[in-house]
Formats: C-alpha cells, structure tokens, sequence
C-alpha cells in the first residue's frame, strides 16, 4: 500500500491544497519499506489529484483539504484521511499500527467532532435536516 503525507517542517502540512511536498511511503505488512519526496508544484486543485493518483496513492493522510479536492481524490481510488497534525513519523506509525484514530492527531479545533455540514444539510442526519432553520 502507498500511503502519502503532505510535509511542512517535519509535521503533516496544515493544508493539503497548498502544501509544496509530500512523503511518499510503501507499508507491507505493517512496516514501512520504502519512502521518497515528492515537490507539489500543481497549484490547480483538479492537477493537483491527477499528480496524486499518478503518483500511486492509496492512503492520504493529511490537515486540512477543500471538499472539491478531496471529492477529485476520493473518486481517482484514494482514500483521504483529513484533519491530522503531529509529526510525520509518529503520524505514519501509528496510521500503520492503526492507531491513526486517536485525537492526539486531531487538529486543534476538530477533537470528537466529523466534517458535520455539506452543502447546508448536516451530514448524516436525515435528507432535508439542517441546522440552519429555513434550509432545506
């Protein structure tokens, strides 16, 4: 499996839309067995997903995304693990010991809550559910 984190300073980059290098890791049966640098240089978000999918991603871990980013990586076959923080290594070992859902690695701001909105309707609620009255 290929898993890849955007990387600012040792740590996973605040926010994948802009972040300019992503660490590239092969896992096998729980361990890593190869990693490399990749530079992002894609500003457009739709060349941005492309670059990750030629890439080989399975796995992105990473801070914040945009919806219409993660929406273009979900639907090329990566699955997007968003709102992680922490540094790289410790992040990478414990998505690899399958730890990854501890809050430690929450961002600040996101601990015990899931994305809850899209588009005005909360997210798994009911259709038609809002938390905004007059919304459909």
């Amino acid at each position: 499996m290929r898993v890849a984190l955007p990387t600012w300073d040792g740590r996973v980059s605040p926010v994948f839309d802009v972040a300019r290098r992503l660490l590239v890791v092969d896992v096998e049966r729980d361990a890593e067995v190869g990693r490399s640098e990749v530079d992002l240089e894609e500003a457009r978000l739709a060349a941005r997903a492309s670059r990750v999918a030629a890439i080989g991603v399975h796995v992105l871990i990473c801070g914040a995304i945009s919806w219409p980013l993660e929406a273009m990586l979900t639907s090329a076959g990566t699955r997007v693990i968003p709102r992680m923080c922490g540094p790289v290594d410790d992040v990478l070992r414990a998505f690899i010991a399958g730890q990854l859902a501890s809050e430690a690695f929450l961002m600040p701001g996101c601990r015990g809550r899931r994305r809850r909105f899209r588009g005005g309707r909360r997210h798994g609620g009911p259709p038609g559910t809002s938390r905004w009255r007059g919304m459909a």
